[in-house]
């Protein structure tokens, strides 16, 4: 979920400090696109081990006077006539994507440090609570979960003596996605491995330096330059494969390539220094007061008799009196709704029945894509909800293909969604990469327009509070171009046609694309453009910084061309068979605040259905079970008794909601509350 990367350069490498201080410059800034919200270098000499990290984006930090500082110091003796270093060095870093453990507190922040190893993880270890329990004699510092794993491996190191057995004792007790480099203050040595691929290794020994990212195209990008390619050649670039690892020797770059999962494999034998190095805190002179503004992680909301949540705005048997369709659940609320002679709306009228093409036709457009083993073939949309999870089951274990799996994070996908993804990416294999937004202005935009639609509340200008995640169309088009690799593949449920977040904007229904879930004709765009830009000019609150964000987000969706196959497209989408397995096979964690497993990876969901059932008496979950009516899933008594329960207000999660865009939750409650209602018109 991070970014992590590194180099190790030999004395007599033909490379200045300056220019690795370039090079370590501009892999915190392609790793940047992997996380913003902290960023820390640790770096090894053969005296001393300097650690700096701050809550502050990799390209801020890299000019801050104590990074600089650090660098003259780690290469201060680099006075030799041909320019190198003098010494070996070992240099680690590390972009956050805050999950576990807010940034706001620096030990949270990474490296991480634990009895003299250092060491920075991509991913997220779902079980590292049960571990600090499990092994009570490790050290704790902070909240992060990537702790546990530099703890483990030097309480294994000390156990059996063997750096390499160390590393796989530690492999098979963590649960979740992991890539790791570590190094040690009394080693001389750097530790690499993966158990999912995420982790990239460039150079050669001979040429004197070796570097490694967590992408392919991060290493590719920085080798690019013509003063580097003498180093490391950018087809020097390898993957370190799910379940291996890599020990490298910081003297003389020699390294041992070595399995998570064989234990006959002899080790090389490693000798501890005489002393260990000290390990050198650099603190910031001047940290900001909060961090990098406000935390990127909130606890969901804790309701209890003393604190009981707010009151449902509803009206139940307003809700309960209204006209709705006979054979589907939609009321008379509902945007272009119409009903015949028999009670039937027009919606379950124009229903076209989903169908699905077959494995064989999936396999006819795979099999042109395929490549070797373990070559990825594929892209893959992972969101962290069960389509897209089950998704990435079916092609990785079904179809046998090779993915990457890639996410768009833009501030909304929960903590929940990803470590569900890491779950999957860890216990299947697959390289993850992630490419995030600014989270932290992606949430207040969101927070920008929250505010002005609270003011001037109208149920035509919701999906603006969506509107940052739609660059996920974009970032496929671009990583496309970056791994070179043509087939995308994404997991859109078809039953989750809704229609109506557009109606309310004034823009009817279509229902003429079979392969997509949201389609617009150009002339319904043009209505939506209209609609948007009166409601721009009669509130001003809309007028604030989001806006070039918005328009690119409306191009991402509606403009750009969609060149991927969705899955659900030909084979069937079965809510029982996706449940089971995901909770089965992969311990897929689901949402304390209700039973369903839809829309629990997104944190806006919670939010805004509450708003539409409130103020027109239905949302998602009506339009979705009426969909698998019409489709011959269930029957209307079942999709009744769906709802009931699926509308209750989530009120744990509408509270994190407000907590992390920073709007008070009690008063938003209060002014949803006080919108007229559709129905007490209808």
């Amino acid at each position: 979920m991070c970014g992590i990367f590194g180099a190790i350069a030999r004395p007599e490498a033909p490379v200045s400090a300056g220019m690795l201080r370039h090079t370590i410059d501009r892999l915190f800034v392609l790793s940047e696109s992997r996380g913003k919200e902290a960023a820390g270098v640790a770096v090894l000499s053969p005296d001393r081990i300097w650690v700096y990290k701050e809550a502050i984006p990799a390209s801020t930090m890299i000019r801050q006077p104590e990074y600089r500082g650090l660098f003259e110091q780690a290469c201060g003796n680099a006075k030799r006539s041909n320019g190198g270093l003098g010494n070996p060095l070992a240099i680690i870093g590390h972009s956050r994507l805050v999950t576990t453990g807010g940034q706001n507190n620096r030990l949270n922040n990474q490296p991480v440090a634990n009895r003299g190893a250092i060491g920075i993880h991509n991913g997220i270890i779902v079980n590292h609570e049960e571990l600090w329990r499990q092994f009570p004699t490790l050290h704790r510092n902070g909240q992060v979960d990537s702790e546990v794993i530099v703890g483990l491996i030097r309480h294994f190191h000390a156990q059996s003596g063997s750096l390499t057995q160390a590393v796989r004792e530690t492999f098979r007790r963590i649960r979740g996605a992991a890539s790791v480099a570590v190094l040690f203050d009394d080693l001389d040595y750097v530790v690499l491995a993966s158990n999912n691929g995420s982790l990239y290794v460039g150079g050669e020994a001979s040429s004197g330096l070796r570097v490694f990212a967590s992408e392919r195209s991060i290493l590719e990008r920085l080798l690019r330059p013509r003063r580097l390619q003498r180093l490391a050649d950018p087809g020097s670039v390898v993957q370190v494969r799910p379940g291996q690892g890599i020990l490298i020797r910081v003297s003389d770059l020699r390294q041992t390539v070595f399995s998570l999962d064989d234990d006959t494999v002899e080790d090389e034998p490693i000798v501890a220094m005489p002393s260990a190095r000290p390990v050198m805190d650099v603190r910031p002179a001047h940290p900001p007061p909060d961090g990098n503004g406000r935390s990127s992680v909130a606890a969901p909301g804790v309701f209890t008799p003393d604190h009981p949540p707010p009151r449902d705005g509803s009206d139940p048997e307003a809700i309960a009196a209204l006209r709705c369709c006979r054979r589907c659940i939609l009321p008379e609320t509902m945007p272009f709704i119409a009903f015949d002679d028999e009670g039937v709306c027009n919606y379950c009228r124009h229903w076209q029945r989903v169908e699905v093409q077959g494995r064989d036709a999936l396999e006819a457009i795979l099999a042109p894509y395929r490549r070797g083993p373990g070559v990825p073939d594929c892209l893959v949309g992972l969101s962290g909800g069960r389509d897209s999870s089950y998704g990435l089951h079916y092609i990785k274990a079904e179809l046998k293909m090779n993915p990457i799996a890639y996410t768009y994070d833009w501030g909304m996908v929960t903590d929940l969604a990803r470590r569900n993804i890491s779950r999957l990416c860890g216990q299947l294999g697959v390289e993850h990469i992630l490419v995030s937004a600014n989270i932290a202005h992606k949430r207040l935009h969101i927070r920008k327009n929250v505010e002005a639609w609270l003011k001037k509340p109208h149920l035509g200008m919701i999906p603006l509070f969506m509107a940052g995640d739609k660059q996920y169309f974009y970032q496929a088009k671009k990583l496309r171009r970056q791994t070179g690799i043509d087939l995308v593949l994404l997991c859109e449920n078809m039953l989750e046609r809704t229609h109506f977040k557009s109606g309310f904007a004034g823009t009817p229904p279509f229902l003429g694309d079979q392969d997509h879930v949201y389609t617009l004709p150009l002339l319904s765009k043009l209505k939506m453009v209209g609609f948007y830009g009166w409601q721009y000019l009669s509130d001003p609150g809309y007028l604030n910084r989001s806006i070039p964000d918005t328009l690119f987000a409306y191009a991402c969706y509606y403009l750009i061309s969609r060149d991927y196959h969705n899955l659900y497209r030909f084979i069937g989408w079965d809510e029982q068979t996706i449940e089971s397995t995901l909770r089965e096979e992969y311990d897929w964690e689901t949402s304390p605040d209700t039973r369903s497993t839809w829309r629990i990876g997104d944190g806006t969901a919670s939010f805004y259905n509450y708003i539409y059932h409130t103020v027109a008496g239905f949302s998602e979950h009506d339009t979705f079970r009426s969909n698998q009516i019409r489709q011959g899933v269930i029957t209307r008594a079942q999709a009744v008794e769906f709802v009931r329960r699926e509308n209750r207000p989530r009120w744990e999660s509408i509270k994190w909601y407000c907590d992390i865009i920073g709007v008070d939750f009690d008063e938003a409650i209060r002014r949803i509350n006080a919108i007229p209602k559709s129905y007490h018109r209808a």
